[in-house]
C-alpha cells in the first residue's frame, strides 16, 4: 500500500464530530490554505522584495496614503474599492495605481495581502474581540464555547481538504534519508516540537530540537547540505526561529517550514513550507490544525519505511507492555 493511499485512507474516515451541519465544505475548500513549495502560482501573490523597498517606489503623499492602510489592515481588508478610497479621502484610479505601483497586480491582490497581514499581526486581544456576539444578548458562554469549537472543526478542515498526500511522502523520504535533522520552535510552538520530536522518535528517527535562542544559533550553525531542519512558527514568527532557519539554510540545510500564513518569514526563507490556520475563537492559538498536520507528517513517514518503522515499534511494544515507568495496581 502506498503513502499516499495510507494517509488517505486515515484521513477519510468517518468522523461524527465532523458534522456536516456544522461546516460549509464548498467554503472551506476555497478558503483553505495551501501546502505548497514557494512559487508564484500561489494564492497570495507578494511583490518581491520588502515592505521598504515597495514604499520605494510611492512618491511621499501615496506613501503616506499606504501607510494608513498597514497601519489599520483589518479596518480595510473587506472593503471595496470604491469605500476604502471614500475612507482614504482619495479616489479609486489614484488607489489601484498605488498598489500596482508597489508590484501588487491589482486591488484583489492587495487585499489577500492584507488578510494576510491582519492574521499576522493579530494580538490576543484582536482574536477574543472578533467573536463578539451581533446581539448582546446572545452572550452567553455557550456562544463562546461554539464559535471555539466550531473554529477548530474549520481549521481541521481545511487540513483535510488541502491534503497532498504526493508532497508528504516526498518530506517522508527525505526525513529518512537526511543525515541529520533538527526541530526549531519556541513560545507556544515549543509544545509541537517536543511532540513531534517524541513521536519520531519512536518509530527510530532521532531528531535534535531547539526552543530557546542560544540553542537555535549553536545547532543550527552545525547543520550542512545533507540535513534537514523543520521550523515551526506562527503569526510574525519568533525571531529565534527564523533566524535559526535562516542559517541552516546558508549552511546548505534542506528548510520545511510549518506557519499560518504566505506572509510568514518562515513562508519565504523555506525551501518548503506548509500552511495551516490557528485562529480560534478565543483570546489564544488553536493548535488542532497544525496537530493534526504533524499527524500527516508522522503517518506519511512512518508508512515510507513500514518495516522500519514496524521493528522499531516492536521494541517500544515491549517497553509498553512491561516498562517500568507505568503504574500496575498492586
Amino acid at each position: 500500500m502506498t503513502v499516499a493511499l495510507t494517509v488517505a485512507r486515515i484521513l477519510n474516515r468517518p468522523n461524527r464530530f465532523l458534522a456536516p451541519q456544522l461546516i460549509d465544505i464548498t467554503k472551506i475548500w476555497s478558503d483553505a490554505p495551501l501546502m505548497g513549495k514557494i512559487n508564484p502560482k500561489q494564492r497570495c501573490t507578494v511583490p518581491s522584495g520588502s515592505l521598504s523597498e515597495w514604499m520605494e517606489h510611492l512618491s511621499p503623499r501615496r506613501r503616506e496614503l499606504i501607510q494608513k492602510v498597514l497601519q489599520e489592515p483589518r479596518a480595510y481588508v473587506l472593503l471595496s474599492l470604491r469605500a476604502a478610497s471614500e475612507r482614504l479621502d482619495t479616489d479609486s484610479a489614484t488607489f489601484v495605481r498605488t498598489v500596482k505601483r508597489m508590484g501588487f497586480e491589482s486591488y484583489r491582490a492587495f487585499q489577500t495581502y492584507l488578510q494576510d497581514l491582519s492574521i499576522v499581526n493579530a494580538t490576543s486581544v484582536d482574536r477574543m474581540q472578533s467573536i463578539e456576539p451581533i446581539d448582546e444578548r446572545d452572550a452567553s458562554l455557550e456562544t463562546y464555547l461554539r464559535a471555539a469549537t466550531e473554529q477548530d472543526v474549520r481549521n481541521l478542515m481545511a487540513v483535510r481538504v488541502s491534503l497532498d498526500a504526493g508532497r508528504l511522502e516526498a518530506l517522508a523520504k527525505r526525513i529518512h534519508q537526511s543525515r541529520h535533522r533538527l526541530l526549531i520552535g519556541g513560545d507556544a510552538a515549543e509544545s509541537m516540537v517536543h511532540y513531534l520530536r517524541y513521536r519520531f522518535a519512536t518509530i527510530g528517527i532521532p531528531f535534535v530540537t531547539s526552543t530557546s535562542a542560544g540553542d537555535s544559533f549553536h545547532v543550527a550553525r552545525t547543520m550542512q547540505k545533507t540535513d534537514l531542519v523543520i521550523a515551526i512558527s506562527f503569526r510574525k514568527g519568533l525571531r529565534m526561529t527564523v533566524d535559526g532557519m535562516k542559517r541552516a539554510k546558508e549552511n546548505g540545510a534542506y528548510c520545511v517550514g510549518l506557519t499560518g500564513t504566505h506572509l510568514s518569514p518562515i513562508a519565504r526563507l523555506a525551501d518548503e513550507f506548509f500552511v495551516t490556520s490557528v485562529d480560534s475563537g478565543s483570546f489564544m492559538d488553536s493548535y488542532v490544525a497544525p496537530i493534526a498536520l504533524a499527524n500527516q507528517i508522522l503517518s506519511a513517514t512512518a508508512s515510507y519505511q513500514r518495516s522500519l518503522s514496524l521493528e522499531s515499534l516492536k521494541e517500544v511494544a515491549e517497553e509498553q507492555r512491561s516498562g517500568y515507568r507505568w503504574y500496575e495496581a498492586t
